[in-house]
């Protein structure tokens, strides 16, 4: 390749290609320093970059938490020195109206070392401009399918007449294997039903990936598939012409019925002598004879690193720093016409973007009696959120085809459903794609709302990725998964949860619940709503679980602390501890009452959070399960692992170890032992061991 190759194409100004250049050096210096990373997409896609943020992107870098800013997801995370570039070039502040960078030149300097600002993969709520973290692939896109529709909900929701307050678009930089993962289809599916204007993805065909050539595994027509699924399909054949690049942006921009795929096809590792479009140039350092090469290509000095040349901060800040500043101060003044002339939307609005509850959110939450027949938790679960939902209007969310049985769906007047032309309905229909739910329930999270998402328990194994992004992003969001043990029944062991909970309970900072009743569903909410940095899963019920008499026993607040003493608080140092979640409560109420009457100090534990309890103090967890007392019981239809945290080495431990079966739920009961008499015989042993 020859430095000629690299003058700027008819449309593309020098100052332009400077900008692109140094974009494409910074990541060569970066990843060669730092002897790992990825350069190839980057170096490729630079030129494309580059248009879309200093020509189109709605953005002000001095205040990039504005809240109606274009929305840019770098699905392909692992050239993420793509991003990091951009974001130091258009001087993005830390904070808004800060001085200090985002990313500095010494951050870049420090790509994937500990505690950088550059890590590997881009890190939501680590880096400033980073909108969502990235790096599996695919779940980008489909987090982008979420943010559009939530532009589009709050457009609809938050409007000064017919002046929506929130119209911003969701660009989304994916690549091959970006569309070869699954989850992308079904985001791509749902978001070409609901016809979703304004997202935009922008597909890096550069053929290459880590095993060779594309066509090694997937030669299907991507943009006839894209067609299929409702979107409008863009091609540009060089990403190298900026020009074509602004047409097909200007296409989408002036497109209103449907989502937009641009198909720009690349040169992975543009420049590299060697390297260029092969695979060498996808996760490797280049090598120093290979950057020069480069560098000569693009006509740069060869010996010169991390080099940002005169004039390419100011075409930035003429451009994207300019517009976006002058953007935000016309949204600015919109919302200064709101608060003079609608006091409730501008109360709404400041409590929605101070990521607060409005005041008596709680109000409606109702306390159900005692009641031996009780109600299933997944029925509680829907009056509550029926409840909750009816004061705070950003709630919002759906099931994967499920809302009859998991009792999800909002029943207010004003719920409506989400849809194509109802953007501001309450209610989505996910359909049967529990992975792209979880994702696009993430991207709700991401702009700001109460987002939830709904299946069976067993299906949480297809939402795993995204449940655990969530943790890592620290996002509020929440899922409903019901029929949560054996006692989905005759549906049988592919239906039937056995180590979902374990799996879940491993995520750091997932918070887990599996409720014993009705008011403890209601005091898992309360805690779910208020929580900030953590995402939260209910594990509920089919069958019907007694409400518990709150009069005999403790009160269901305990919920909050994650496990607390149900019965027999009155006993300071109990003979014997049953410890149960769920509906397994229940069978240690009853061995409870029996030991009681016999004459022994027992005392029942419900637990229905791991997480919340491993959060308290010392002393609180040593006042529910004093380690003196060693005779312990631990019930849970579900794997036993991890149980023995809380039954000690010595005590016992009745949950599953095989798969369940196909049965009515008393056949299953009785076959796997979680009946009042098992829990009754594993108490007397602890006791007798105890006496031994």
């Amino acid at each position: 390749m020859s430095a000629a190759d690299t003058k700027p194409k008819a449309g593309t100004s020098e100052i332009d290609q400077r900008s692109i250049d140094t974009i494409r050096t910074l990541t060569i210096d970066a990843v060669q320093k730092a002897n790992s990373g990825h350069a190839g997409a980057p170096l490729g896609l630079a030129p494309v970059a580059f248009t879309l943020w200093n020509r189109y992107l709605r953005y002000d870098p001095a205040n990039p938490h504005w809240p109606n800013r274009d929305r840019f997801v770098l699905s392909v995370g692992h050239a993420s020195m793509l991003l990091y570039s951009l974001l130091h070039l258009a001087q993005v502040a830390e904070k808004d109206g800060a001085n200090a960078p985002a990313v500095s030149l010494e951050d870049i300097k420090k790509f994937r070392q500990l505690d950088s600002r550059t890590p590997g993969h881009p890190e939501y709520h680590f880096t400033t401009g980073v909108e969502v973290t990235t790096g599996p692939l695919g779940q980008g896109v489909a987090n982008s399918v979420g943010m559009a529709m939530g532009g589009r909900f709050l457009g609809e929701r938050l409007a000064y007449g017919d002046r929506p307050l929130f119209d911003f678009n969701v660009y989304a930089l994916c690549s091959d294997g970006d569309l070869m993962e699954g989850v992308s289809g079904e985001a791509a599916s749902i978001a070409g039903h609901l016809r979703l204007s304004n997202l935009c993805w922008i597909y890096d065909n550069n053929t290459i990936t880590i095993e060779g050539h594309t066509d090694l595994a997937f030669s299907e027509e991507v943009a006839a598939r894209f067609l299929a699924y409702g979107w409008q399909v863009l091609r540009v054949a060089d990403a190298n012409d900026t020009v074509a690049v602004a047409h097909a942006l200007e296409t989408f921009l002036q497109s209103g019925d449907r989502p937009t795929l641009i198909i720009v096809n690349s040169v992975i590792g543009y420049g590299a002598p060697t390297k260029q479009g092969t695979p060498k140039a996808h996760s490797d350092a280049l090598g120093p004879d290979e950057v020069k090469g480069a560098k000569r290509a693009y006509g740069w000095p060869e010996d010169a690193e991390f080099l940002v040349p005169d004039g390419v901060y100011d075409n930035f800040r003429q451009g994207i720093g300019t517009r976006g500043a002058a953007l935000r101060a016309e949204w600015l003044a919109l919302v200064d016409e709101v608060k003079a002339g609608d006091e409730t939307l501008a109360k709404d609005l400041a409590t929605y973007l101070g990521g607060n509850l409005p005041e008596g959110w709680d109000a409606d939450i109702p306390a159900f009696p005692a009641d031996a027949k009780g109600l299933a938790t997944r029925e509680s679960s829907g009056k509550v959120l029926n409840a909750i939902a009816g004061r705070v209007p950003w709630l919002l969310g759906g099931s994967a085809d499920l809302a009859p049985s998991n009792k999800t769906k909002l029943e207010g007047e004003e719920a409506g459903t989400l849809g194509p032309f109802t953007p501001g309905g309450r209610n989505i229909h996910f359909g049967v794609r529990e992975h792209a739910m979880g994702s696009i329930v993430n991207g709700l999270g991401l702009v700001g709302l109460r987002a939830y998402g709904a299946t069976f328990l067993v299906f949480s194994d297809y939402m795993r990725p995204p449940i655990r992004l969530a943790a890592l992003m620290e996002l509020p969001i929440f899922h409903v998964f019901t029929h949560d043990s054996i006692g989905v029944g005759e549906d049988g062991p592919t239906h039937q949860p056995v180590e979902h909970m374990l799996a879940l309970r491993a995520i750091p900072g997932l918070v887990t619940f599996r409720p014993a009743d009705a008011n403890e569903v209601a005091e898992a909410y309360r805690v779910i709503m208020q929580l900030k940095h953590q995402p939260a899963v209910l594990a509920l019920s089919r069958q019907p679980l007694p409400t518990v008499d709150r009069e005999k026993y403790a009160p269901a607040s305990g919920v909050a602390k994650g496990a607390y003493v149900l019965a027999g608080a009155d006993e300071a140092k109990p003979d014997v501890i049953l410890i149960g979640t769920g509906s397994e409560v229940q069978l240690c109420l009853g061995a409870y009452e029996t030991l009681k009457a016999e004459g022994v100090k027992a005392r029942v534990v419900s637990m229905p959070s791991w997480d919340l309890f491993e959060q308290q103090d010392e002393a609180y967890r040593n006042s529910v399960l004093p380690p003196e007392v060693t005779a312990r019981v631990a019930v849970e239809q579900g794997s036993v692992i991890g149980w023995d945290r809380y039954a000690g080495s010595a005590g016992t431990i009745l949950g599953m170890h095989t798969f369940g079966s196909s049965a009515p739920i008393k056949d299953l009961q009785t076959k796997f032992g979680f009946t009042p008499e098992k829990v009754l015989e594993a108490a007397r042993a602890q006791l007798a061991q105890k006496k031994g």
